[in-house]
């Protein structure tokens, strides 16, 4: 059995080895944090932040139920593996005047969760996950008011495009749901 007596001392040292090798030589670390990128119907682009992404889902819009007198925000709900979740037209949400087409074959809707709630954020075209560095986001430029509180900033990527950030939390914490 080993001596435990010098266990705190190695941790506080950093003595620990984990059998892992630390030969990191030609591998490049990722700048920032990773995010998914999409599109709305509008044409605009924005990521989320992948850490508050539950899953990504290619949704059939006849398995998307239509609740009648909700929120004109909401396509409906859908049953996740039992749990039913709401369903929104995120372009909808942030007051874009482009509805998303339903009339397809499959609605990339992309499940955004914080604690106990979930919400499925319906739109136009996935993109794909990408690192990002959140200390280069720039302050939005010409943003209406009513999306700039769902907005934390953006990126111009590498065609010159501008990439919000939205934050998933203001997102599903807003009174505009209840409206």
């Amino acid at each position: 059995m080993a001596d435990n007596q010098n266990y705190p001392e190695l941790i506080n040292n950093s003595q620990v080895s984990l059998g892992i090798e630390q030969d990191v030589e030609g591998v490049q670390i990722p700048d920032g944090e990773l995010h998914l990128r999409f599109t709305l119907p509008s044409g605009d682009k924005f990521a989320l932040p992948a850490a508050g992404i539950r899953e990504v889902i290619q949704q059939e819009p006849e398995r998307i139920t239509p609740i009648p007198n909700a929120s004109p925000l909401l396509l409906g709900t859908i049953n996740l593996r039992g749990e039913i979740i709401w369903v929104a037209d995120l372009g909808q949400f942030l007051g874009y005047p482009n509805m998303l087409n339903t009339d397809r074959s499959e609605i990339p809707v992309i499940a955004i969760e914080e604690q106990e709630t979930i919400l499925g954020l319906a739109v136009d075209r996935l993109g794909a996950m990408q690192w990002l560095d959140v200390d280069t986001l720039q302050i939005t430029q010409n943003v209406p008011d009513h999306i700039s509180p769902y907005i934390q900033g953006e990126w111009l990527d590498e065609r010159n495009n501008y990439v919000r950030l939205l934050d998933q939390i203001a997102i599903l914490r807003s009174a505009r749901w209840v409206a």
